[in-house]
């Protein structure tokens, strides 16, 4: 078997030590609501990369204070922020890991924002949700240029990676779903088109040899919702811009309708080895794939190159290394600990 869970794998000037991934997952324990990490985070990323991570997405960072989910969430819209995550970033490098943020702006799913914005005024159903205001022609390339800015003080913190969320109803998902562009501009004729215009202005902050990760919903739930072909026709438009390799995932923009999430153990690999095969590019698999067994199989299977695990990791800082022991692979395991595995 030459690809397995303990294998390393390396796209660019990335080289990881194995192919878990930690997922990003939001903490909301930003207390002094300025987007700034602080020691819960510290402890929280570090702890992943001493349990043998081989690569760390930190959660969504919002490039606005008004893009955040919620004012307790992480952003990158001041130089002020950087240090911090650096801080972080180091000390995760320092445990042989390597680490990446996740760049996001959560349009109408914003729930403290005074008026929440979105490329068109539909707004998210449920009760935390305001009516948001569509974004001007303007604004959108304003929010460009605002992605830039964060991915360029994400690489001054020293990042490894960056991710773009395309996913989970956000506001570059909203961008790109048929159920929640209605606009009759640019924007609105071409749904890739922010999508694209996102990726390349990042990228033009990135160095060449840095990966970009763009996390994708392979399709929604809500009635009406895109299916795979749509998202497979925007991962060849996103490619073709500069994304190296896709995160699959899928819904989050609105409530479910006739058609359900799986939510059993690998329901998503089948969007990930579709996109993987249709566009020819490494992809990552997420969801309920906590089982040292079904991870390996997805990546001895080529359904994906690499596995994100989320929940796991969080009751479990050391999933990784108890899933080597449990496969038989060899992992690194820290000097302070090698007594007790």
């Amino acid at each position: 078997m030459s690809n397995h869970l303990f294998s390393p794998f390396s796209i660019k000037g990335l080289e990881l030590k194995n192919r878990v991934v930690m997922a990003p997952m939001c903490q909301y324990s930003v207390a002094a609501k300025d987007g700034v990490p602080n020691d819960w985070h510290y402890t929280h990323y570090v702890s992943r990369a001493v349990g043998g991570v081989g690569l760390i997405i930190m959660e969504m960072t919002d490039v606005e204070p008004d893009g955040r989910i919620s004012d307790y969430d992480l952003g990158l819209w001041s130089d002020d922020q950087i240090p911090a995550f650096s801080r972080i970033i180091k000390a995760v490098q320092q445990h042989g890991a390597k680490i990446g943020i996740q760049i996001a702006h959560a349009g109408r799913k914003a729930e403290d924002a005074g008026q929440p914005v979105a490329p068109s005024p539909l707004r998210f159903p449920g009760p935390d949700y305001k009516q948001p205001r569509a974004l001007t022609t303007g604004e959108v390339k304003e929010t460009v240029q605002l992605y830039a800015e964060a991915a360029r003080r994400a690489v001054q913190a020293g990042v490894d990676v960056l991710e773009i969320h395309g996913a989970h109803g956000y506001l570059i998902h909203q961008f790109q779903s048929p159920l929640t562009n209605q606009r009759d501009d640019e924007y609105g004729r071409d749904l890739e088109r922010f999508g694209v215009e996102v990726i390349q202005a990042m990228k033009r902050e990135m160095p060449s040899d840095m990966p970009l990760i763009f996390r994708i919903s392979a399709i929604e739930y809500a009635d009406g919702g895109y299916e795979l072909d749509h998202a497979i026709k925007l991962c060849r438009a996103y490619k073709e811009a500069g994304v190296d390799l896709f995160h699959v995932s899928s819904g989050g923009e609105g409530v479910a309708g006739e058609k359900k999430p799986g939510n059993y153990p690998g329901y998503q690999v089948p969007f990930a080895r579709a996109i993987r095969e249709a566009v020819s590019i490494p992809v990552i698999a997420v969801g309920m794939l906590e089982s040292p067994d079904l991870a390996q199989s997805v990546i001895a299977n080529d359904d994906a190159d690499l596995v994100a695990i989320g929940r796991e990791l969080l009751r479990d800082p050391y999933w990784t290394i108890r899933a080597a022991r449990i496969l038989g692979e060899e992992t690194s395991i820290p000097r302070q600990y090698r007594h007790f595995f």
